[in-house]
């Protein structure tokens, strides 16, 4: 048989495998590409989206869930002397650190959503639903705990002893509060009416809440007196009542004390605003030409702003404290690699107490509009907080200043979504 008889065998064998195996690997490929596609496709992203509304919507819940059990917890305190039942303190703890977990993996759930190019639906709803599963395991156990607390208060504390308790805590209160309206008074004479009107508002939330409370107890202590009556309903509104002024005097102290602490550090921080300016103009004089011209003109933008915000200043100590917070960061910005290591840290030691200040009131704001907020939000906020706390405990001054305006920035963002909650809901 010669070589031409061999190879035309060969192929006659050869060519119908290759066939097979060509037209199997097309259906592969073709099946590939369909899965590919249909986890990328818009009905995919959709379902992905949805999971994360839906693990948004329970990290909220879990979120008011963790409040309620923090109250729960101070109210059985009180009942049981001073220290609340093992049960509902460890649901408090495993809740507490779900949550602080559910709140990373939900913001960076959030960060990966805007990456479609390398981050498939399928892996965006897996994660999804895994919040989800976690948020619904701390809240079933938080269920298991509330019923077990239930019965034991059922068993061992009466209706009567939990109106004294809180009658006694009411009374605190009263006396911790004492005249709301003076701080607002003292406020409302020395300062615009943006700087305290959260003060004002917190001072009206906290006499009502009082007031209610106080109705409500006695309410309770009549159903409580009668057999047929439950004074349940009662005594719990009037406990959360009491919480909500507690908050209301809290929100009220903190607004009076920043603002004081605003006017107080303005003088000092005016000043250093402008030996910064000036010092930004030494800098200018050793860079090249092009880039003095870049700098002297972001200065002088800077300066401008700085002689407009002067004059309102002192009635708005705490708004003037933020744009200054903010102008510092425009004159960081516009030096960028031109000051050396040494005068990098001497910018940040000065710019550090206004912005700390800033970031402070600008948390101190968030919380106070996060009631009722989305998960976003919430995340914000929280992240907000963990970088205020770094800040402040940060040991380089460059690092703490870094944080501290991440800090603003994200209560500032924080802020923003809950008022557009509020508006589209």
């Amino acid at each position: 048989m010669d070589a031409a008889a061999v190879v035309a065998g060969i192929l006659r064998w050869l060519m119908p495998a290759l066939v097979v195996f060509g037209v199997a690997a097309l259906v592969l490929l073709a099946i590939g590409l369909a899965v590919r596609a249909s986890r990328r496709s818009p009905r995919a992203r959709a379902a992905a989206e949805q999971a994360r509304t839906d693990a948004g919507a329970a990290l909220v819940e879990l979120d008011d869930a963790v409040g309620e059990l923090d109250l729960e917890v101070g109210l059985s305190g009180a009942l049981y002397g001073g220290d609340a039942p093992p049960s509902l303190r460890r649901a408090r703890l495993t809740a507490q650190h779900v949550r602080t977990q559910a709140f990373e993996d939900f913001r960076a759930l959030g960060e990966a959503t805007s990456e479609k190019a390398t981050l498939i639906p399928t892996e965006l709803l897996r994660r999804a639903r895994l919040i989800r599963t976690h948020v619904d395991e701390a809240m079933a156990a938080i269920a298991h705990a509330r019923i077990q607390h239930e019965h034991w208060v059922a068993e061992n504390s009466s209706a009567a002893t939990q109106i004294d308790a809180a009658r006694a805590r009411l009374a605190r209160l009263r006396e911790q509060a004492g005249d709301p309206d003076a701080l607002v008074r003292e406020l409302s004479a020395r300062f615009d009416e943006t700087e305290w009107a959260d003060a004002a508002a917190a001072a009206a939330t906290a006499k009502a809440d009082i007031a209610e409370a106080e109705a409500l107890l006695d309410r309770a202590a009549t159903a409580a007196a009668d057999p047929s009556l439950s004074a349940l309903s009662d005594l719990t509104l009037a406990e959360r009542r009491i919480r909500r002024a507690q908050e209301a005097t809290e929100r009220l102290e903190e607004v009076h004390r920043l603002v004081v602490q605003a006017a107080q550090a303005l003088p000092d921080e005016l000043t250093s605003m402008r030996g910064s300016i000036r010092q930004a103009l030494v800098t200018r004089e050793d860079l090249e030409p092009d880039a003095a011209t870049r700098l002297g003109e972001q200065v002088r933008q800077v300066e401008a702003s700085l002689t407009a915000l002067e004059p309102a200043a002192p009635g708005r100590p705490r708004a003037a404290i933020a744009q200054l917070a903010r102008l510092r960061d425009r004159l960081d910005l516009a030096l960028g690699d031109a000051r050396t290591a040494q005068q990098r840290l001497q910018g940040a030691r000065s710019a550090l107490p206004a912005t700390i200040a800033a970031a402070r009131d600008a948390v101190a704001r968030a919380e106070a509009s996060i009631v009722g907020a989305g998960a976003d939000a919430r995340v914000r906020l929280a992240s907000a907080q963990d970088e205020l706390a770094g800040a402040r405990q940060a040991g380089d001054p460059v690092e703490a200043l870094d944080a501290a305006r991440r800090a603003m920035r994200h209560a500032e963002d924080a802020q923003a979504l809950a008022d557009y909650d509020r508006l589209t809901r």
